[in-house]
């Protein structure tokens, strides 16, 4: 059924970015962290300090290749006068030291003649030597809660011994508000999945064709994500139907790309309903979607930025905050497109910028925060 002009979902004012960032803030709430094995827990915010049981290494270890010895036997030792070595050992990397050695000399600070082995050079105790605890003392916190686990946080979790953390990892469940195929609707499920998935979250795909009262019901999400029928089409209905589901706390944002981004409660759980458009949704998930996500993991959505100098002079509305993409090049970075991003703009962006409300926008040689894309 297809709505009249006086019954279809219509826009009342564009919120400010701050604005609908402080919304969320105030309604969604961090998700209860789970147990989750390293490989599972990438990205996502800690829920408690990980904290290494016992000391490592729990006895000296060499640190590299070479021979165990007691340094005090190669005070003298050089070229022109070797020491001899008694009771110096052959070991590799990560052995334990034998009793009685306190260094490792390199295997090429040895000679070995008639099957004694002379030191040609002096080493000092604890060269080449891993010493007890040097790794981990016993309870040091390895990460503490609210930070988000890194992939060398992973390698040092598994390197200690540790099998898991307790972290928050929201699963994000990601759908159409139309239930028939959309090309560009899918494109930016996918997009969505792996934006998600590198941002902390665990993205969880819907049924194809489903209907959205459905989708917004869905019992294992801690949230959801609805790509399409923000606008004021004919057959534009999300709006709409997260209203009589739940509540809609914002429908318009003065965001360019993403004016029709809508965002509410469905089910006590948060909703955010991007636009159809795949510029337009992108857009919103950088500016808006990660604000969401951040909150419900527990944690910040600033992302690192680099500075850079604006090659060419970028225009932006007053009252509109307007996602630009950019291209690296040897004067700068390259303004591509504003307010319509084309698809293939993606493909030659290096990153992007946001001109703030309150700006007319950048003149040439600004500097400019840059982020990557996804």
């Amino acid at each position: 059924m297809v709505a009249s002009p006086e019954d279809r979902q219509r826009i009342e004012r564009l919120m400010r970015v701050a604005d609908v960032l402080a919304r969320m803030a105030a309604l969604v709430e961090p998700v209860l962290p789970r147990q989750l094995q390293p490989a599972a827990a990438l990205g996502g915010t800690l829920g408690e300090d990980i904290v290494v049981a016992t000391e490592r290494p729990a006895a000296a270890l060499a640190l590299i290749d070479g021979w165990a010895v007691r340094a005090e036997a190669t005070t003298d030792a050089s070229a022109y006068a070797p020491a001899a070595l008694a009771g110096a050992q052959p070991i590799d990397a990560g052995e334990a030291m034998p009793p009685g050695s306190d260094a490792v000399m390199p295997a090429d600070g040895v000679a070995v003649r008639a099957g004694v082995a002379e030191a040609l050079a002096p080493v000092a105790p604890g060269d080449g030597v891993l010493q007890q605890g040097a790794d981990a003392g016993q309870r040091e916190v390895l990460r503490r809660a609210g930070q988000r686990l890194r992939a060398s946080d992973l390698a040092a979790m598994r390197a200690l011994g540790i099998g898991s953390a307790r972290v928050r990892r929201p699963r994000l469940l990601i759908g159409r508000a139309r239930t028939h195929r959309d090309p560009i609707a899918d494109a930016a499920i996918a997009w969505l999945g792996q934006a998600i998935a590198a941002d902390g979250g665990e993205p969880l795909t819907a049924v194809a064709g489903a209907q959205m009262p459905s989708l917004l019901s869905g019992a294992s999400a801690d949230g959801f994500v609805i790509v399409g029928g923000t606008g004021t089409g004919r057959d534009d209905h999300a709006v709409t139907t997260l209203a009589r589901i739940g509540t809609v706390e914002v429908h318009g944002v003065a965001l360019s790309p993403g004016e029709t981004t809508a965002f509410g409660i469905a089910n006590s759980r948060p909703a955010l309903l991007l636009p159809g458009r795949l510029d337009a949704a992108i857009a919103a998930w950088l500016v808006i979607g990660r604000g969401m996500l951040a909150r419900l993991r527990g944690g910040s959505d600033e992302e690192h930025a680099s500075t850079a100098t604006l090659a060419r002079k970028v225009a932006s509305t007053v009252g509109i905050t307007e996602l630009v993409l950019v291209r690296r090049t040897a004067d700068g970075v390259l303004p591509l497109a504003a307010k319509y991003l084309p698809i293939t703009s993606f493909g030659h962006a290096d990153g992007w910028i946001l001109i703030p409300e309150a700006s007319e926008g950048y003149p040439a040689g600004a500097s400019v925060a840059v982020r990557p894309l996804p």
